[in-house]
């Protein structure tokens, strides 16, 4: 789709911005451009992931009713449905919202993707710390572990107290192995952008729920 390569070239364009930007200051750098736009693309949607921790944090509260419902009506799924939809209406809670900032970010993703894996590096700024190139994979294997141990505590951090199942305590173990296995075939200015992203989310959502817990106390 056209406005889909529009959208790849653009965000090529931006890391060719933050790379300048690094010139100017002076170290010129691919690496610290990825993270500075990563930063920005955090910073952009950072209103949605305040919405999906207030969300989250809604669907921990209701936990406790929600069990109690699900009890009391599991002969009756259709009254179970109509009294859960009664609960989420009574407690101003939209348990799709959760899911918005997810469904907006993945764009990002794939489009970063795309252009990174095309981006045309100045081969004089290509490596990055330990990484010969940020076109190919890490062959110390160090970022795919990163992307794996910071995506677990992602998980950690934003599953639902006292309502994990079976299958999401096996899909929290699952998806960092996951993420961490793809990336080692992935360019490793890729897998930058995905630690880095889940290192800001981390410490945003930290900050936040210091915040919920103050107002509430």
């Amino acid at each position: 789709m056209e406005i889909w390569n529009y959208f790849v070239q653009f965000m090529a364009q931006l890391l060719t911005y933050c790379f300048d930007f690094t010139q100017t200051l002076g170290f010129p750098s691919y690496g610290i451009a990825i993270i500075i736009l990563t930063i920005i693309i955090k910073a952009v949607l950072s209103p949605l992931t305040v919405k999906q921790i207030k969300s989250m944090r809604g669907m921990q509260k209701l936990q406790p009713r929600m069990k109690e419902l699900q009890e009391k009506y599991k002969k009756d799924p259709k009254k179970l449905q109509m009294e859960m939809g009664k609960l989420y209406k009574e407690m101003g809670v939209n348990p799709l919202s959760g899911c918005l900032p997810l469904i907006v970010q993945m764009p990002f993703l794939i489009a970063m993707f795309y252009a990174l894996r095309d981006y045309a590096y100045n081969p004089a700024y290509e490596h990055f710390l330990w990484l010969p190139s940020l076109s190919a994979t890490d062959p110390w294997y160090i970022l795919p572990i990163l992307s794996a141990i910071s995506t677990y505590f992602m998980s950690k951090q934003t599953a639902v107290d006292g309502g994990m199942g079976g299958q999401q305590k096996i899909m929290q173990i699952f998806m960092p192995l996951f993420i961490g296995y793809i990336s080692l075939q992935f360019p490793s200015g890729l897998v930058i952008y995905w630690v880095v992203s889940n290192l800001f989310q981390l410490v945003q959502q930290s900050f936040i729920y210091r915040h919920m817990d103050k107002e509430e106390a």
